[in-house]
């Protein structure tokens, strides 16, 4: 369930249940219309905080993670999200037309990472390496090639440099590209797991299907 869902099911469950407390102490228990208020209003605030609660209780158990793990991991991919933006604003900033298709599939490896690990929070330990490391060196590059192109004089010197960035920056992608593949590996040997039982599966059919032909034949 993602945060939207999350925030309206504990709405739609504590506005009714506030609503039925105010007019239950109004009418049914005879209080002033000021304390009936009040009940309904703490008998909806403390639904919709024990909502929150057993929502991320659950969270927490279906993704095998501690309150602590959490925190640490959802502090960690908040700052990645500022530094994506950031990225991909430099990203699209680069006035380089060859390397366009590059930058773009760049971005799109990022956000693909973030993404997973944001809805399967216990991927970030296989992405760590994109989180500390490869990203942080492509905001860099990337910053400073839209500074360094975006002077008005241009030197032998500086064309050198700005290529150097541009081939670093390909390289990275080749980088961020294997922190991909890490981040989905399991889900890659599931996958084999599940094609080579399936491929059992059939041949057992096979043989079976052998079997009776032979049974009737004879």
């Amino acid at each position: 369930m993602n945060s939207f869902l999350a925030f309206a099911f504990r709405l739609l469950t504590a506005v009714p249940l506030s609503v039925s407390v105010w007019l239950a102490s109004y009418f049914a228990l005879g209080q002033t219309f000021i304390w009936s208020g009040i009940y309904g209003a703490g008998a909806g605030l403390l639904t919709y905080w024990a909502g929150g609660l057993i929502q991320r209780r659950r969270f927490l158990k279906r993704h095998g993670l501690t309150k602590r793990e959490y925190q640490y991991i959802k502090r960690n991919l908040d700052e990645a999200r500022r530094k994506i933006t950031r990225l991909h604003k430099a990203m699209f900033s680069i006035r380089h037309f060859p390397t366009l298709k590059q930058r773009m599939e760049f971005m799109r490896v990022t956000r693909r990472i973030y993404r997973l690990t944001r809805s399967e929070p216990k991927r970030f330990y296989q992405a760590e390496q994109f989180y500390f490391s490869h990203l942080d060196s492509a905001v860099e590059l990337a910053e400073k090639y839209v500074f360094l192109s975006s002077q008005p004089r241009k030197s032998r010197e500086l064309d050198q440099s700005l290529q150097e960035t541009r081939r670093t920056l390909d390289a990275l992608t080749h980088h961020v590209e294997e922190d991909l593949h890490r981040v989905i590996a399991e889900d890659i040997d599931q996958l084999h797991l599940e094609i080579d039982v399936a491929k059992n599966s059939i041949e057992k059919i096979k043989d079976s299907r052998i079997h009776d032909e032979s049974r009737r034949l004879k």
